[in-house]
């Protein structure tokens, strides 16, 4: 008995609501900013500097959003910790404390949260937050200077973006 195989070709598409997998991993570049590298309460006990990034995998403008959360970790490295978080798993439920990443959602994606070593929230904006504004609440929580450069996000094809510094 023959059987017959037929695959269809994978459709990832950036503007619409459609699951296409991870999207750090397909529309920036960057599978490895999901999961976090540490928890909230991690960076609290260290009195580093978080920025909690809300998104969902199957969200247009999380999808377009993706390439400036990748930018974020290459301009801050390991002086911040960045956490990009699903809201998926935060519907529905009351916050445990301050060191759940639930206590700062809004129930609106994108939404962007500096936090400092202390906790003292610096930046809480939902939707297209600029780079430059994310920058400047780092650079207030750590210290640090903020980056100079200019961005500008391209994209180039259906499903990559990238975000350009000049």
């Amino acid at each position: 008995m023959a059987s017959i195989l037929l695959a269809m070709p994978v459709q990832a598409e950036l503007g619409t609501d459609s699951y296409d997998g991870n999207i750090y991993a397909l529309y920036a570049g960057n599978g490895s900013l999901v999961p976090p590298a540490s928890s909230l309460a991690d960076a609290f006990a260290a009195s580093k500097t978080s920025i909690l990034v809300y998104y969902l995998d199957d969200s247009a403008t999380s999808k377009i959003y993706a390439p400036v959360v990748s930018e974020l970790q290459r301009l801050w490295g390991k002086e911040v910790e960045l956490m990009p978080l699903s809201t998926d798993p935060l519907q529905g439920r009351n916050p445990l404390d301050v060191t759940d990443p639930a206590t700062y959602w809004h129930g609106r994606i994108p939404q962007v949260v500096v936090l400092d070593g202390k906790g003292c929230i610096l930046l809480d904006a939902e939707g297209f937050v600029p780079l430059k504004t994310i920058n400047e609440a780092v650079s207030q929580a750590t210290g640090l200077p903020a980056p100079l450069e200019a961005t500008q996000i391209l994209s180039f094809n259906e499903v990559n973006t990238e975000v350009r510094s000049y």
